[in-house]
């Protein structure tokens, strides 16, 4: 071969191999990239009913996992064991051992050992544990249909089949068991309602061919028993993965798990229902699939069995590179901006001095700032201002009203005045003091006597049965909504009616006695056994907090003083926590667990870390309530500029920037009453009255009603509303209130319009203009805590001198506007 022509075969070898080598590595990287695992180890069917949700990840190069299991094909061998379908569900269909294979469409696998072992008789349908969950899956027994308290059509099931054994009996035993007919399975009216070949109110709600038509018409077939009342007793459930990082618009299949009391497991993954807790940012079907939407956060979704829940949580990532980050001043900053960075979500910017003074004030006080606080706080350090705020009056004020309307405090006349305004005075006196919030809870639970000696007695008054008093304290200060447990098994969590009223046992002996007068009475504990009486079994039940041991107290005991004991128990695990998350509502307008006082595993918080570290520093603080607003204000997550930047924008619950909100009722006439100096009036009040501090909700103010102040019946803040409607936008345009408090005589805008004499040096039209500069200034410091930009400045002295004729007019105009403005009536 010729020098050149062996130069040029050598480099083409050369290049050939470089090639060679680089197929090489992409085939590797392709490998890598598509490594599968089937998570089971293997699988086990032990019967003909039995079936399994198979999962299958697919491990990524940078070490994510992503869910395959509905994106690879599946194979049995041999093929007669068993069928797979798309979806991942593996049915039994002849006994022995084999293979299960998952195969992605590039090649990579993974194969597990499969064995189906049928028994030699067809066991007997259990009904407790294969009927009634098929009720609750196709939503039978719920609270719209066959388990409400009547039934429908004269068939009744228990509440989502919390109580199996009434519902046998209404479904075998009541119409003569014209619903079944064992002779002829198919004919029964039960199944032919519920494939729609008979009209059904419910409409058809499985197919023929379906597992639960086959299992309902196998018990059917076998006289319908009602099987062991102890077989497979369900101790507990887990969905798998408990936990998943995934990217926006992903999938990821769930797989539940049932272990019994004896040990054993089951795959109830088809059996279970399913909720996401923001449909927002996910969906979830009824065959476990979570379909993620185009959001990043954190979303939860739910899976309930037979009265046990279990809970899947997904961290949904933005995936933004942050450089740089506010400075992390306490335990709430680094659990708030540890979850921003995990997220990729980067925070807003600081708010700036003007923004935080009008915010903190409103949040503390319940009022805007002063002329004089904002000329003075100007330069001043945050916290300095913060602690002003606690140390005055307004403090106790606003947070005694907000506890007035929901510890229910309201007079309805003359003879309940008294006690209404004493146990307002009580509530303030608590706040100026900082009384600890564990003694204040204390305080009102065990009250005793009559409103003259014991203020807080009056909560009894207010909530005047057991069962009103158990439900209450439970939601206000456990954050357990305890109503449902009073009839049946909660829905969405795991207390019962023992659990209902082992609590009910604590407020068992409290006696209403004559007092003063017939609307004073007196409380007292009385004495006697402490117990309450099971409505269905008539067991006598001693007093237990929740998922504590019974107590056994002795006839003179006071068990208010033992339930007290143990609800502010710095271990009890929903006291702290109940209270940081409703304080957390408070100022973000959002809380960690929404409804704020509805704690369950089923709902858990957006923010787990942070919860804790809430709930830890009331607790290392002994339940100071001044300490807790103090490191919540303090911290740069609430110093952040609602103004959201990029990558924020769809934020909705991890605290990456202030979510505007809009004033409250009683705020929001305040501080129209303040910027204009024309106060309202309140029937039976001393003159000058602000409307938060009102001692209760019962003073008749139509403003009030219409922004949504609370009527105080329950102990929900949710009566409380500050949702915009068409109501409110009119009367804050077009009402007569708001006309007399702009054209008011004396007020500040009477003062604002007084032109002073001319004189050689200036025109009117330079007099005008040098006080309206000032009067727009104090305007907009009056109402926003800030000086009008430029360009609004210009606009508002141009209307004036346009109007010098008319310039009251001008100024209720100008004011007028300023009023109805969305920075005004938010607080941000």
């Amino acid at each position: 071969m010729k020098p050149r022509a062996l130069r040029v075969a050598l480099a083409w070898s050369r290049l050939a191999s470089v090639f060679a080598l680089a197929l090489l590595g992409l085939s590797a990287l392709s490998r890598a990239d598509d490594t599968l695992r089937i998570h089971q180890d293997r699988i086990e069917l032990r019967s003909r009913d039995s079936r399994v949700q198979l999962l299958v990840d697919r491990s990524l190069a940078t070490g994510e996992k992503v869910d395959a299991t509905r994106d690879v094909q599946w194979d049995v061998a041999p093929a007669e064991l068993g069928k797979i379908d798309a979806t991942g569900l593996i049915v039994p269909q002849q006994s022995g051992n084999g293979t299960i294979t998952a195969r992605s469409a590039d090649g990579a696998s993974h194969s597990i050992p499969i064995t189906v072992a049928f028994p030699d008789e067809e066991p007997l349908i259990n009904f407790a544990n294969q009927v009634v969950p098929i009720f609750t899956k196709y939503g039978c027994n719920g609270g719209g249909c066959h388990g409400k308290m009547a039934g429908q059509n004269g068939f009744r099931l228990s509440l989502l089949g919390f109580e199996p054994r009434e519902d046998f009996e209404h479904l075998v035993r009541e119409s003569r068991g014209r619903r079944l007919f064992p002779a002829s399975p198919d004919a029964s009216l039960l199944l032919q309602k519920s494939v729609g070949t008979v009209p059904h109110g419910g409409g058809q709600r499985m197919e023929m061919d379906s597992h639960e038509y086959r299992i309902l018409r196998r018990w059917i077939s076998q006289a319908m028993p009602y099987g062991d009342e102890n077989e497979k007793k369900v101790a507990s459930i887990e969905v798998i993965p408990a936990a998943s990082r995934l990217q926006r618009g992903a999938s990821q299949q769930l797989s539940v798990i049932a272990t019994y009391v004896d040990g054993q497991k089951e795959d109830i993954s088809r059996t279970v229902q399913y909720e996401s807790n923001n449909l927002d940012m996910a969906e979830v079907s009824a065959t476990g699939l979570v379909q993620l939407r185009d959001m990043a956060g954190e979303v939860s979704v739910m899976a309930r069995y037979q009265g046990k829940v279990a809970v899947f949580r997904a961290s949904i990532p933005l995936g933004t590179a942050i450089d740089r980050w506010p400075e992390e001043r306490n335990s709430l900053d680094s659990a708030v901006f540890a979850k921003l960075r995990a997220l990729g979500i980067p925070p807003s910017e600081p708010c700036d001095d003007a923004t935080f003074l009008r915010r903190v004030t409103l949040d503390i006080a319940g009022r805007l700032p002063t002329l004089h606080e904002i000329r003075s706080s100007q330069g001043a350090p945050r916290e300095q201002i913060v602690d002003r705020l606690l140390e005055s009056d307004d403090y106790a004020y606003h947070f005694a009203g907000k506890w007035s309307a929901i510890l229910r405090n309201r007079h309805t006349g003359e003879d309940t005045r008294y006690g209404a305004f004493a146990f307002h005075d009580w509530l303030v006196d608590s706040f100026r003091s900082n009384k600890p919030y564990s003694q204040f809870v204390r305080e009102l639970l065990t009250a005793s006597g009559s409103p003259q000696v014991d203020p807080a007695v009056i909560w009894y008054r207010q909530v005047n049965n057991t069962e009103s008093r158990i439900e209450d304290a439970a939601q206000l200060f456990l954050g357990q909504r305890m109503q449902c447990a009073r009839c049946h098994h909660h829905p969405y969590e795991k207390w019962g009616q023992q659990d209902y009223f082992q609590m009910a046992a604590f407020f068992s002996k409290v006696e209403r006695r004559d007092g003063l007068s017939p609307q004073e009475p007196r409380f007292v504990s009385r004495l006697g056994d402490v117990a309450a009486k099971h409505p269905k079994s008539g067991q006598a039940l001693p007093a237990s907090g929740l998922d504590a041991p019974p107590l056994q107290l002795p006839p003179d005991a006071d068990p208010r003083e033992a339930f007290a004991d143990w609800m502010t128990e710095k271990d009890n695990p929903f006291f702290a926590k109940s209270v940081a998350n409703r304080y957390w509502k408070h100022f973000f307008g959002r809380a960690l667990i929404e409804p704020e006082d509805d704690l369950r595993v089923t709902n858990p918080p957006s923010n787990p870390e942070l919860m804790d570290a809430l709930a830890n520093e009331l607790i290392q603080s002994k339940f100071d309530l001044k300490h807790l607003i103090r490191t919540i204000c303090n911290s740069s997550t609430y110093q952040l500029s609602e103004n959201a930047n990029a990558e924020n924008l769809r934020d909705s619950n991890c605290y990456s920037r202030y979510y505007p909100k809009r004033l409250p009722a009683e705020l929001l006439l305040d501080a129209i009453d303040d910027v204009t100096a024309s106060r309202s009036g309140f029937e039976g009040m001393p003159a000058g009255t602000r409307a938060i501090q009102l001692p209760d909700t019962s003073f008749q103010s139509y403003f009030l009603t219409v922004f949504g102040r609370p009527e105080s019946a329950t102990s929900c803040e949710c009566e409380r509303t500050t949702a915009s409607n068409l109501a409110q936008s009119l009367h804050l345009m077009n009402s007569k209130e708001m006309h007399t408090k702009l054209s008011a005589a004396g007020n500040r805008l009477s003062i604002w319009s007084e032109i002073p004499p001319p004189n050689e040096a200036k025109s009117p039209a330079e007099v005008i203009r040098e006080k309206g500069l000032a009067n727009i200034s104090e305007l907009y410091l009056l109402a926003l805590s800030r000086e009008p930009t430029p360009s609004e400045q210009t606009a508002a002295l141009e209307y004036l001198l346009g109007r010098q004729d008319r310039l009251r007019e001008a100024y209720e105009d100008l004011t007028w506007s300023v009023l109805n403005s969305k920075e005004f009536l938010f607080n941000h």
